[in-house]
């Protein structure tokens, strides 16, 4: 059993209000535009982005491709967006803040206690191996994913 949390985050700037980023960011299916993992997201059974609201993404890397159901946690328009994966296996999270010019915009990514659980019964004694590769993706994708978001809401005419 792991008790370690794990958790990371990065802040951006970008000139467009917090209504515009939070409406880009919630729209799940335009995830694949600025992540470097999540290729493709949609909603699942007609849902929007609402508490509650179920959608599947792919992901891939050069090792492997797969797909994650997920479950929206946060919905508050102009302030946070946020979802839990798989059977509360992490989460992530996008607050906005306003700010002079424009909006401060964090990712956060948090590995959850029942991933630990998760992990655990599915990799055995590779588990804690497996969540710090997870962190690690975290770490070098939040940065990228965050720039995408900031280079496509700044060059697009809203």
């Amino acid at each position: 059993m792991f008790l370690t949390t794990l958790n990371y985050s990065e802040t951006i700037f970008i000139a467009r209000s917090p209504d515009v980023l939070y409406d880009m960011v919630s729209d799940v299916t335009r995830m694949g535009e600025w992540s470097p993992i999540c290729k493709a997201c949609w909603w699942d059974e007609g849902d929007s982005a609402k508490v509650g609201a179920c959608f599947t993404g792919r992901n891939e890397t050069p090792e492997r491709t797969w797909e994650t159901r997920s479950e929206v946690v946060a919905a508050d328009k102009g302030s946070e967006f946020a979802f839990v994966v798989g059977q509360a296996i992490v989460k992530w999270a996008y607050k906005f803040s306003a700010v002079e010019g424009g909006s401060n915009v964090t990712e956060s990514w948090e590995f959850l206690p029942g991933g630990h659980i998760i992990f655990g019964e599915r990799y055995a004694q590779d588990a804690e191996k497996q969540i710090e590769d997870r962190a690690q993706a975290a770490r070098k994708s939040i940065p990228a994913t965050l720039a995408s978001i900031k280079q496509i809401a700044e060059s697009t005419k809203i």
